[in-house]
């Protein structure tokens, strides 16, 4: 991700003579304090991995592999952690701090919004989703792989699995559920009132970059949007018709299945392909 508005931006006041009144709050650190925890684990991560060795600017894809990034070989060959902890894993320090400014901009917005048990579960359902998206799209690959070339000796290819990390995943789904809501009339218990105008620029910038920018996993993005945008739309219902107990649960545990089931149908396309990802890993020194 590479741009963002202030989170100004975001928010538009209320005027005196706009129906209906909704409270635009300050966003104090203890109203979002889940998303500065989530800002200082991955920070923290961060820092032990330098502290250990990792390059700064760089890392090597076998430190990459070590602290959890997802390489889709490994994830469907026994390792589905990987879908998760690929989430805290950045590829240097660049890349965290864009990526760590987005999670705060959207975040600590999100968080009042939705609720922080709501946002917490968005938060890890759009990341793996984003996950399973890009892995998914690997696997694909993968078959038009097999069916191109003989051995991989001395290939290079864009179709070879490549290794993915990166909070951006459900960062851009908290920005996809923000959107969503902005484009809803308000609600009169809604905290906020969201400028639809500029997190739609933000996101078509960020999507944009992603089609055009080399390294830049658009699958994990989009991913991650279409299971916050789908999330917003059901906390938004559960809100407007006042049952946001009943239907955020079930929109929560609706996602958890779906999530799962894609899983298994990604672990079920993928077994054609255990030939060519043990050659993979072979030739990576990583089986």
């Amino acid at each position: 991700m590479l741009s963002y508005f202030y989170i100004n931006h975001l928010l538009k006041p209320m005027t005196e003579m706009t129906p209906p009144q909704i409270n635009n709050q300050k966003l104090q650190i203890q109203t979002w304090w889940f998303t500065a925890l989530l800002i200082a684990v991955n920070v923290g991560l961060f820092g032990w991995q330098i502290v250990s060795g990792v390059n700064i600017t760089d890392p090597a894809p076998v430190d990459a592999i070590a602290w959890g990034a997802d390489f889709t070989p490994l994830t469907f060959m026994g390792q589905p952690e990987r879908l998760f902890t690929s989430m805290f894993f950045h590829f240097g320090l660049i890349h965290l701090m864009l990526n760590m400014w987005a999670l705060y901009i959207f975040g600590s917005v999100a968080e009042q919004l939705f609720g922080r048990l709501y946002y917490i579960g968005m938060y890890v359902l759009a990341g793996l989703m984003g996950s399973l998206l890009s892995s998914y799209l690997t696997i694909r690959n993968g078959y038009e792989l097999l069916q191109h070339f003989d051995h991989l000796a001395g290939l290079q290819s864009s179709l070879i699995p490549h290794i993915s990390a990166g909070a951006s995943g459900a960062v851009m789904g908290l920005g996809a559920a923000l959107t969503v809501i902005s484009l809803f009339p308000p609600l009169p218990q809604q905290r906020f009132w969201l400028d639809k105008k500029s997190l739609l620029m933000v996101m078509a910038i960020n999507i944009v970059f992603g089609f055009t920018v080399a390294g830049i996993n658009n699958a994990a993005h989009i991913g991650g949007m279409i299971m916050g945008a789908l999330l917003a739309g059901a906390w938004y219902l559960a809100e407007k018709i006042q049952k946001p107990a009943l239907i955020q649960i079930g929109a929560l545990i609706i996602g958890t299945v779906l999530l799962a089931a894609f899983y298994f149908y990604c672990t079920e396309l993928s077994t054609g392909l255990d030939p060519l990802w043990n050659e993979i890993l072979r030739q990576n020194q990583l089986n």
